[in-house]
């Protein structure tokens, strides 16, 4: 019996459909207002070398580059703090908004936002590194003191493998164990081998670097302990409570239970008191201080004055790249129909794509602003405590925006203020309702909350319920578990952790 195989019959089918294409010419406005104005600064340099149908207007008679600029945006910002501290109160600016072109919505692509405030640490209050070692990181400041022992060649380059595994804060970031299985058998290493390596690391400077855990750290720096800095040493028996402390009790600790850790160390309270005092002066990342990033900083793209209307919104124009057409090469290329020089003028299309881009990019960025500015009014006169419930989507509604295109407008967009350069997305918050059934914004109130903590007694530090009440006081009305919430966002211990912290037992 045969089996009968079925043919496929081919035809053709007309089907009718809308989708959206992206042209290049849209792709690249798109990018371009992703990008920061370092970012578009280095893009459009790229495209001024790359292009010599594009060129920069005033070229060769003022400089464009963000040196310039950066002295120009400082003079400006101070011309605006001037103006806050001299004017009093302002009313609502009522800037039009200019018409312009939206751009096509698109996947938002998830962005880390700036935050100088969360590279916050207290590793300003330590001992400054060696004047030797500021030119250098952690990993050659160790090395140079490496080459000053009289080790072996074969126990120096244990050293060395091991200050190859430390992270940034100086922490050995492998076991041991870990470490001796990485290596050849036939070099014949045991874990003994690295420990008399380790030790000899331990002993270097920064105090504590090479640890394994926290605890080994802050013992380690206690040990290797100067007098004349920490003064509490010589008492052998703080310094004893100090080590047994952070040797077996740093869990307790943390909880900042004094009772419960007296009990622990069995010791007096005057006692405990210097030796808990003596811990928290030790630093828990002996690395950090050779391994500080670069500082970051903004430059704005929007600057805010106060006019006789209020407050408004303007571009920074010491950033906004002033792009025009070479016109003597759009001259002698003549018209693109004869089909000469197809590659110059693809370059000519191109260099109006960008100008045009750009000008977009900064007219959005503008729109928006102003539009940020008119719903904020009272924050430039009041701080932060009076920032109102915004959102993108408010914004896009306004505007007829997508809520892509506002997010991209504000992402690593920067706006001159009284109160510091700010990225543009810190005014966008959610609302809370209060108790006479006005909104308020998440930012206020966690603005409220520190202000509350910041003027507390010390000795008698405020709990989350009472946080609670006083915030009731004021028209908030919010839960226990809300308060807590934003403190711990705002990186507040807990109250009894602040006590301990203050030196209270």
């Amino acid at each position: 019996m045969q089996n009968i195989v079925p043919m496929s019959r081919n035809f053709l089918e007309l089907r009718h459909g809308q989708h959206l294409a992206l042209t290049p010419a849209l792709q690249q406005s798109i990018r371009l207002l992703q990008l920061s104005t370092l970012d578009l600064e280095a893009e459009v340099a790229t495209a001024l070398a790359e292009n010599p149908l594009l060129e920069q207007e005033g070229e060769g008679q003022e400089s464009a580059g963000l040196s310039a600029q950066l002295s120009r945006s400082g003079d400006s910002a101070t011309e605006v703090r001037q103006e806050y501290d001299m004017e009093g109160s302002q009313d609502r600016a009522q800037e039009p908004a200019s018409a312009t072109h939206d751009y096509e919505p698109q996947a938002e692509r998830e962005r880390m936002e700036f935050s100088s405030e969360a590279r916050g640490s207290r590793d300003d209050e330590y001992t400054e590194r060696p004047e030797s070692a500021r030119e250098s990181n952690l990993r050659e400041y160790l090395l140079e003191q490496l080459g000053t022992t009289r080790l072996s060649r074969r126990d120096a380059a244990l050293v060395e493998l091991l200050i190859e595994e430390l992270n940034e804060d100086g922490f050995l970031a492998s076991s041991l164990e870990e470490i001796v299985s990485w290596m050849d058998p036939a070099l014949d290493l045991e874990v003994g081998d690295f420990s008399a390596a380790l030790k000899m690391l331990q002993s270097f400077d920064p105090a504590g670097v090479g640890a394994r855990n926290l605890g080994e750290c802050l013992d380690l720096q206690l040990q290797f302990a100067d007098a004349d800095r920490f003064p509490e040493i010589v008492d052998a028996s703080v310094l004893k409570i100090a080590r047994t402390m952070c040797q077996q009790h740093l869990a307790v600790l943390a909880t900042g239970n004094m009772t419960r850790l007296r009990e622990a160390l069995h010791c007096e309270a005057d006692v405990l008191r210097r030796a808990h005092a003596l811990v928290l002066r030790l630093n828990p990342r002996p690395g950090s201080n050779w391994n500080k990033p670069a500082a970051d900083f903004a430059v704005p793209d929007v600057i805010v004055k106060k006019t006789k209307q209020g407050w408004a919104a303007s571009l920074n124009e010491a950033v906004v790249p002033r792009l025009r057409v070479n016109a003597m090469y759009a001259q002698a290329l003549g018209s693109a129909r004869s089909g000469a020089n197809a590659a110059m003028h693809g370059q000519l299309q191109e260099a109006r794509w960008m100008i045009r881009n750009v000008a977009q990019r900064f007219d959005t960025i503008l729109r928006v602003s102003q539009a940020i500015v008119a719903h904020q009014q009272l924050f430039f006169t009041k701080g932060w405590e009076a920032v109102r419930p915004l959102t993108l989507k408010d914004i896009a509604a306004e505007l007829g925006m997508h809520e892509s295109t506002i997010s991209r407008a504000t992402t690593q967009k920067f706006m001159l203020t009284p109160f510091g350069t700010l990225e543009l997305k810190r005014f966008f918050s959610t609302g809370l309702i209060t108790e006479g059934k006005e909104s308020t914004s998440a930012t206020a109130v966690q603005t409220r909350i520190q202000n509350l903590i910041q003027a507390e007694d010390r000795k008698k530090p405020l709990s989350d319920s009472q946080l609670v009440t006083l915030l009731d006081q004021d028209g908030i009305t919010i839960a226990r578990r809300t308060v807590a919430k934003y403190r711990e966002l705002l990186r507040i211990p807990t109250a009894p952790l602040r006590k301990s912290q203050a030196g209270v037992g």
